[in-house]
């Protein structure tokens, strides 16, 4: 029996549970959201924080929780603030030497990239 993946009239569906894609409980959808190839980029950003420089870390592959005890625990080590943005760790202010030894210690292979 073929899957439905389209319907007009709640648009996307699951492959897995046939629900719309926004009411989706699927664990896979969780597994499918860890992103990246295992090493740690660390980029500093400006764009569209009037001048403010944020230090972000994408690449990691943890699952959401995981990745936000990461966070709080660096943040708490930086003395900082910061968000989990689309699996991505966003630190306020420039911190990406700091972010990059600190990571390196708890075994990540970390690149720092951009300028």
């Amino acid at each position: 029996m073929p899957r439905l993946v389209y319907s007009t009239d709640q648009g996307r569906l699951c492959p897995d549970c046939q629900q719309p894609s926004g009411e989706c409980q699927c664990k896979t959808r969780s597994a499918s959201a860890i992103q990246g190839d295992g090493i740690a980029r660390i980029r500093r950003e400006t764009k569209g924080r009037k001048g403010k420089g944020v230090s972000i870390v994408n690449g990691v592959q943890l699952d959401d929780s995981a990745l936000k005890n990461l966070a709080k625990e660096l943040r708490q080590k930086l003395s900082t603030g910061g968000a989990i943005k689309d699996g991505e760790m966003e630190f306020q202010g420039d911190h990406r030497q700091a972010l990059k030894a600190l990571l390196e210690a708890k075994g990540y292979t970390v690149k720092l990239s951009g300028g």
